[in-house]
């Protein structure tokens, strides 16, 4: 960009404060999960009105059995986790966990978590350690869909 187009954009009549509103890119729509240790009533009410009153935040859900809050919103992520530890004072960290259908092999070790709500597993599928302990190599599957019903070359003995 040279200078005389710097001198234009400047003098131009069109080019005012309402043009710079329009270049403002807005956030979208995103439901962000938090997992936050709930005790009891008080500290529910506490984690939702810390989230509450937020800048482009629609809905706030709580699940205190789970420890988890979700947040729906115009929203950033980092922000809600920033502003949730800061007001309540407590460590709270984004959601790790997903549907156990997801992963192949929820029972690997890197995958099952015992503190995991139930029907839950760790997520490994964004965690590159955790995802080589999850994923079965090609010999284990290799040998245990030899004998699947699915399999229609599949040994006649069963």
């Amino acid at each position: 960009m040279g200078i005389l187009d710097y001198v234009a954009d400047v003098f131009q009549p069109s080019h005012g404060r309402s043009s710079r509103r329009k270049l403002k890119k807005h956030k979208q729509l995103q439901t962000v999960e938090i997992k936050v240790k709930m005790d009891c009533e008080g500290c529910e009410r506490r984690v939702r009105k810390s989230v509450e009153g937020m800048r482009g935040a629609t809905k706030v859900e709580v699940q205190p059995k789970q420890s988890k809050l979700t947040v729906i919103g115009y929203v950033d992520p980092n922000k809600v986790l920033h502003r949730l530890r800061y007001r309540t004072g407590k460590a709270a960290a984004f959601w790790p966990y997903v549907p156990y259908d997801l992963v192949e092999h929820p029972y690997a070790p890197g995958a099952y978590d015992r503190k995991a709500p139930p029907g839950y597993v760790r997520n490994v599928i964004q965690d590159p350690q955790a995802s080589s302990l999850a994923r079965a190599s090609s010999f284990e599957v290799k040998y245990t869909t030899a004998f699947s019903d699915e399999n229609t070359d599949s040994c006649s003995v069963m």
